[in-house]
């Protein structure tokens, strides 16, 4: 039997450095229950429980058990009623409110049966160690359109929140694509529609394996019935914003058992789904790429590196991005300062912008991810306020405005924040980080972190 062991599961790397592909003999002909078979073997080795769940009501009785586990408390069926009816599978939800329960509210307040008030968390984002991972297979939902038979579920404290649909080798894996288009349409909703929560589907015929969000299915789905819970595409299928994995180096890793032994190890799935989706308020959900993942992940460690070695005003303190156009910038730039921002040891990020860009464009993309999440200013004096509220964690200002601000007179709010951990991210660096502007910049900041996005990097033979 092939040894299920996993290869490697860095604390603080989701995307691995380089991998390389475990060597194997091919078997020929694999039906797709064998491929089933060793994917949920491959996955126990990794350390999922496999559990044996045929109904709704085992579906349901797991799920309180691992909320009752998770957050430390025995639930009376009242209670459990409560937290089920009314912050889980409440018939009012739809499926852009279930992912916003797990993207941003997944911590909601039941009333005890002795009056007191006790807050419940659906998974742990904080300790990501402290969630349960379980995996079933063949589950056939009850009340569906059809009879469905869902081939691999990935159960998270409970909750279905990635879906593996399965084909056996040869078969397009556009099939599994299609195939979860109809249960979406058929029977997800079922019951007290609890798949409704999968937040990333995993698609695979051995040879090649894809994954992406819960909202890549459709633009825009609308009600037709509430009461029979049917629902209509609006737009085409958009199969092509699929993705496949990959390590650092940008080497596809395509083989399911290959594609098990790094996306699936534990720590980077749970990461992918706390860390690395990002809901828009367009109701969108949008799962990082493997690049975008390893350039926010290079610029978090090069920040706690410098912090603990007090490289603070040195170049070891930062570094560049070099990206393409349409590679997603805006989202990996937005996912980093949003992340650098909740480090204990940043006191604030700036994400500079040059005036020909208009930082104000910059803040309508990053308020497409998430509402009011960053400042931004009109004038100098607005982006000095900003700079000394401590509440403003991320603020988009130019190049411009920042330099009007650092060549005035400096006060000793302001003095302070020079004096503190700065991260400074400048989009198109290539522009703004030369000359008078770039020596203002790094000699007012005594403690700056700074790192560059890039099209079109400056090396020797065409500075």
């Amino acid at each position: 039997m092939e040894d299920h062991k996993i290869i490697v599961e860095q604390e603080h790397t989701t995307v691995m450095a380089h991998y390389e592909v475990f060597p194997r003999e091919e078997r020929g002909y694999q039906s797709e229950a064998e491929l089933e078979a060793e994917f949920i073997r491959q996955l126990v080795g990794q350390g999922y429980e496999r559990v044996n769940i045929t109904s709704e009501a085992q579906l349901l009785a797991n799920l309180r058990r691992q909320m009752e586990r998770l957050n430390g408390v025995t639930l009376s069926d009242k209670e459990w009623k409560q937290l089920l009816e009314g912050h889980i599978a409440s018939p009012q939800m739809t499926i852009e409110d279930k992912t916003e329960r797990i993207q941003r509210s997944e911590i909601v307040n039941i009333t005890r049966d002795n009056g007191d008030s006790q807050n419940i968390k659906l998974i742990d984002k904080r300790d990501i160690h402290n969630n349960h991972l379980q995996v079933l297979n063949q589950y056939v939902p009850e009340g569906g359109k059809y009879a469905n038979r869902y081939d691999v579920t990935i159960l998270v404290n409970g909750l279905p929140l990635v879906h593996v649909e399965l084909k056996r080798r040869g078969i397009d894996i556009k099939e599994a694509f299609n195939q979860i288009n109809r249960y979406e349409r058929d029977s997800f909703w079922a019951g007290c529609g609890l798949y409704d929560y999968v937040q990333v589907f995993v698609i695979s015929n051995g040879t090649q394996t894809k994954y992406y969000s819960n909202t890549t299915r459709f633009a825009h789905v609308a009600t037709v019935s509430n009461s029979q819970k049917q629902r209509v595409k609006t737009q085409s299928q958009s199969f092509e914003f699929t993705s496949y994995w990959s390590d650092a180096e940008n080497n596809q890793i395509l083989d399911l058992r290959d594609f098990t032994r790094t996306f699936m190890t534990k720590m980077t799935l749970l990461n992918v789904l706390t860390k690395y989706c990002v809901f828009t308020v367009d109701k969108n959900l949008m799962v990082m790429r493997p690049y975008q993942i390893a350039a926010t992940e290079r610029i978090l460690l090069r920040i706690k590196q410098a912090t603990m070695n007090k490289w603070q005003g040195t170049i070891k303190a930062g570094g560049y991005i070099w990206h393409t156009t349409g590679s997603g910038k805006t989202l990996t730039s937005f996912k980093t300062a949003q992340l650098a921002s909740q480090l204990p040891y940043v006191d604030k990020v700036l994400f500079v912008v040059d005036r020909k860009d208009l930082d104000y464009q910059t803040m309508k993309e990053y308020d497409n991810f998430e509402k009011d999440c960053a400042n931004s200013n009109s004038n100098s004096e607005i982006l000095k306020r900003q700079l000394k509220d401590k509440s403003a964690t991320i603020i988009i200002t130019t190049i411009q405005k920042l330099t009007i601000v650092l060549k005035k007179k400096t006060d000793d709010e302001l003095r302070e924040l020079l004096n503190e951990n700065v991260v400074l991210i400048f989009d198109e660096c290539h522009r703004s980080q030369f000359g008078d502007m770039h020596k203002l910049v790094s000699k007012s900041f005594k403690k700056y972190m700074m790192f560059g996005f890039t099209g079109t990097p400056i090396f020797a033979e065409n500075a």
